[in-house]
C-alpha cells in the first residue's frame, strides 16, 4: 500500500474536488499532510476532514473532558501563561510540568512568546482536535497567532473560527466551560482589533472563574479593548489595579499588561509613565527572550521602542522589528478584509511609528524630542509616509493608522 496519496488520489478516495483537498491541506486539517514543492503528499491512512460545526451538532466529536463533578479542569488552558516563575526560568518552568498535554501546550506557548512561530504551530497542531477542552482551546489560540506570523492565513482563520464556534456552543455547558471559551475567544479577537465575538458574556461574569494568571491576561484583553474605545485613562487604571493585585508574579500576562499601559500613556502624552512601563516589561521579558509581544504591539507603542530599546539594545530591536513585519503582514490580511479598514501596509516601522504620533496630534517638536532626532528628520519621515499613502495632511493619516 502506498504511504502517501496525491491530491487527485485523495479527491477520488473521498469523493470531493481536488480544490477542496488542497483547501484542507492549506488549513492544516489533514494530519501529516506535507507540501513537496507545489504539491501535497497526503498520508494514505488519513481521515477525511469533517465540518467541525456539523460534527459537533451531530455529536460526532467526543465529549469534552472535565474533572470530577463536571467542572472544567483548567490545568491545560494556557498553562504557561498561568504559571508564576522568576524571569529567566520560563522554559524550565514548562519543562518541569508533567509530560503530556499540559507540558506540550506550555512549550508551544514558550515558543510562540519567544518569537518561534514554526515550532509553536507544530506543537499546537497536535491538540487542535483534542477532547480536552483546555488543551484544544489553547492549541487553537496559539495555532491562530503562530500561523498569522507564518503567513498561513487560512490556517489562522480556521483556528479563530474554532474559538468562536466553541463560544457559540458554550451556552449549554458549565460556567467554567463558558469562562474558558469567553477567555480564548476574546483573546483571539482583541489583538487583531476585530469586533468582539457574538454571545461574549460580560467580563465580570467569567473573570472569577479563571485561575489568577489567566484572570490577569483577561484583564489585559479588557484594558486593550478599553484602549480601542479611546478610554485611555480607564484602560491605564485597569492595568495599574491588576498589577497592584499581584499580576506581576505571572510574567507573560504582566508583560502584556505593561505594554497596553505604554499605549495608554503615550495616547495621553505621558511619556515618562509610558517609558517606565516599557522598561519594566523589558526587564521581565529579556531574560527569557519573550519578545513576541513587543513586535505585536509595535505600531501602538508610540515609537517608544525606537526611543528606548533601539539605542541600548540594537540587536534585540532588530529582532523585534522582524517580528513586527512578519506579524503585521498576517494581521492586516485578517483585519482589513473583515473590518473593511485599510491599515497602512507599505510604510517602514519608523515611518509608521512617527505617523501614529502625528495622527495623535503630537507636534513635530514633541516627536523630535521623544525620539532624540532632528525636527527635519521627523518632517522627512512624515512627508514620506504621506507620499506613500497619497494624503495631503496629518489629519488624513488617521484613516490609515491603528486605533
Amino acid at each position: 500500500m502506498k504511504d502517501y496519496l496525491s491530491l487527485r488520489e485523495a479527491a477520488q478516495k473521498w469523493g470531493v474536488s481536488e480544490r477542496r483537498i488542497n483547501q484542507y491541506c492549506t488549513e492544516g486539517r489533514i494530519a501529516g499532510a506535507q507540501r513537496i514543492g507545489k504539491a501535497w503528499a497526503i498520508p494514505s491512512n488519513a481521515q477525511k476532514p469533517g465540518d467541525p460545526r456539523r460534527m459537533r451538532q451531530q455529536g460526532k466529536i467526543p465529549p469534552l473532558q472535565t474533572s470530577a463533578g463536571g467542572r472544567l479542569n483548567h490545568a491545560n488552558l494556557m498553562p504557561l501563561m498561568n504559571t508564576a516563575f522568576v524571569p529567566g526560568n520560563c522554559q524550565a518552568a514548562a519543562l518541569a510540568m508533567t509530560p503530556g498535554p499540559r507540558r506540550d501546550i506550555a512549550l508551544a506557548e514558550y515558543h510562540y512568546f519567544s518569537g518561534q512561530p514554526e515550532a509553536a504551530a507544530k506543537e499546537a497542531e497536535e491538540y487542535l482536535t483534542s477532547p480536552d477542552i483546555g488543551a484544544k482551546l489553547s492549541a487553537c489560540l496559539i495555532y491562530a497567532y503562530a500561523n498569522l506570523s507564518l503567513g498561513r492565513i487560512p490556517r489562522a482563520r480556521f483556528a479563530l473560527d474554532e474559538l468562536n464556534a466553541a463560544l457559540a456552543s458554550a451556552g449549554k455547558e458549565s460556567p467554567e466551560f463558558r469562562a474558558a471559551a469567553a477567555f480564548v475567544a476574546s483573546a483571539g479577537a482583541v489583538l487583531l482589533h476585530l469586533p468582539m465575538p457574538d454571545k461574549l458574556p460580560e467580563i465580570e461574569s467569567f473573570l472569577p472563574l479563571l485561575p489568577p494568571g489567566l484572570r490577569a491576561f483577561a484583564l489585559y484583553v479588557q484594558a486593550h479593548y478599553l484602549y480601542l474605545k479611546k478610554e485611555y485613562s480607564k484602560s491605564a487604571g485597569t492595568v495599574e489595579a491588576t498589577l497592584a493585585m499581584g499580576a506581576s508574579a505571572y510574567p507573560i500576562p504582566a508583560i502584556y499588561l505593561h505594554l497596553v499601559a505604554v499605549m495608554d500613556y503615550m495616547s495621553l502624552k505621558q511619556s515618562e509613565q509610558a517609558q517606565g512601563h516599557l522598561l519594566t516589561a523589558w526587564e521581565m521579558a529579556r531574560p527569557d527572550d519573550l519578545i513576541e509581544g513587543f513586535g505585536e504591539h509595535h505600531g501602538l507603542l508610540g515609537a517608544m521602542l525606537e526611543a528606548v530599546i533601539k539605542p541600548k539594545w540594537p540587536e534585540d530591536f532588530k529582532r523585534i522589528i522582524d517580528i513586527t513585519y512578519r506579524f503585521s503582514s498576517g494581521w492586516r490580511r485578517v483585519h482589513n478584509p473583515i473590518t473593511g479598514h485599510d491599515v497602512a501596509d507599505d510604510l517602514t516601522t519608523t515611518e509608521f511609528a512617527i505617523a501614529m504620533l502625528a495622527a495623535r496630534n503630537w507636534t513635530t517638536q514633541e516627536i523630535a524630542e521623544h525620539l532624540n532626532i532632528s525636527v527635519n528628520t521627523v518632517k522627512s519621515h512624515i512627508s514620506e509616509a504621506m507620499r506613500k499613502l497619497n494624503v495631503r495632511n496629518r489629519k488624513s493619516l488617521k484613516q490609515y493608522m491603528l486605533e
